[in-house]
């Protein structure tokens, strides 16, 4: 850093405290949202946290000045986390902005308008962030993370604070993403469930009218849980949703909606075009797809077993290895295909031997129970199946 004279550092850190008394005398919620966004590492925040630290009587400035001690609760917490986060003390800096941001609620209730909603997403945003890495840090340090669950307490109250009838409402949905995010990154997505029924049975809510950005984010979380639930009509249409309204200027949120997509689409026998996977880089599906289009459990395992990290990760390796009976169906109709061509008065008679011979061929070591197991799974799959356990003949109705 750069020489900084005492002179300097006061004249910056007035500045701020002007800027920050005209957006809110002015309304100019789009002015006080960038005064709040700590870890944008903007040149004009970077410079005001290197002018705290040179002048250390910042408060005195605040409390000196009726046009800014009216929001001292506010601005000086915010200065101590401004430093601590040029710092790197990413802890106090979590501890100050928790402060700030309790003192500009109290401020928000007070203002009958929602012209202070972006500063509000930004404060939202922020704390969520700041927790994320307060918690790394005390994480290396060996200590128990928490921060997060308290961004999450923090942010459950500012949603009661929308939940109510006026213009502030709409941004209900926002906090409500935040809180999908700390969930999801904390293995708390049951908590989920309490926000998702305010947001969709009452009745001062009307979802159409939540900002676009915030209603694709929303069916994006609430969708995964429906994955998680393995309720994949409901999970097809809110993910569906995601990617009908999402901005194609939005590749990253597309790819993102796309990774939970696809194995929905899958899992009720709807296969995307290899051109979509090759657009939004999901290659780890290109083997999934052909193996359903070829009947080949072999190329099935092995695509789950390279990418098996990957899909644990994102969730979705359960509804993945799920397919399995969907490539039992595609390689039953193939061997019924041949037989027909072969004999077509002995089509609809298909012994397990022939299965097993073809598994074999895959290279997949299965016996005849193993094989009459898997095949009494297939019910599922639109197959009419009758069975004698004796003569280990299948008679199959294949549609």
């Amino acid at each position: 850093m750069a020489y900084l004279s005492m002179g300097e550092s006061h004249r910056r850190i007035t500045d701020y405290l002007n800027r920050f008394a005209d957006a809110i005398n002015y309304q100019d919620g789009d002015s006080l949202a960038r005064l709040f966004s700590i870890s944008s590492d903007t040149p004009s925040l970077l410079s005001l946290a290197d002018a705290l630290n040179v002048f250390q009587d910042a408060n005195r400035l605040i409390k000196q000045s009726e046009k800014f001690s009216q929001y001292g609760e506010v601005v000086a917490p915010f200065f101590r986390s401004l430093q601590s986060y040029r710092l790197g003390n990413l802890v106090d800096a979590y501890g100050a902005f928790e402060k700030a941001s309790n003192a500009f609620i109290q401020e928000f209730r007070n203002w009958e308008s929602g012209w202070a909603l972006e500063a509000l997403y930004v404060i939202a945003y922020e704390i969520r962030v700041l927790a994320e890495r307060a918690d790394r840090e005390l994480a290396s340090n060996g200590k128990s993370p928490e921060k997060l669950k308290g961004a999450g307490s923090f942010l459950m109250k500012v949603f009661g604070v929308l939940a109510g009838k006026g213009p502030k409402r709409v941004g209900a949905l926002y906090v409500t993403c935040q809180l999908f995010k700390i969930y999801f990154k904390l293995g708390t997505v049951h908590l989920c469930r309490s926000v998702i029924r305010s947001i969709e049975t009452a009745r001062i809510f009307d979802f159409e009218e939540f900002p676009t950005r915030d209603k694709v984010t929303y069916m994006y979380y609430t969708g995964r849980l429906e994955v998680l639930n393995e309720n994949f009509p409901a999970a097809d249409q809110k993910l569906s949703y995601a990617l009908t309204h999402c901005s194609l200027n939005k590749e990253a949120n597309i790819r993102m909606i796309l990774k939970y997509l696809i194995p929905v689409k899958l899992s009720i026998g709807i296969l995307p075009k290899k051109q979509l996977i090759e657009n939004y880089n999901l290659v780890e599906y290109n083997n999934i797809v052909e193996a359903l289009k070829r009947g080949d459990l072999r190329l099935l395992r092995s695509a789950l077993q390279e990418n098996e990290d990957q899909f644990l990760r994102s969730g979705v390796y359960l509804v993945l290895e799920k397919l399995e009976l969907q490539v039992y169906q595609r390689l039953l109709k193939k061997i019924y295909i041949i037989q027909k061509l072969k004999d077509p008065s002995k089509a609809h008679q298909m012994k397990l031997e022939v299965i097993v011979k073809a598994l074999k061929w895959l290279e997949i070591e299965m016996d005849l129970d193993e094989v009459l197991k898997d095949v009494y799974g297939l019910i599922k799959f639109h197959f009419s199946t009758c069975v004698h356990p004796f003569s280990r003949v299948m008679l199959c109705s294949l549609t």
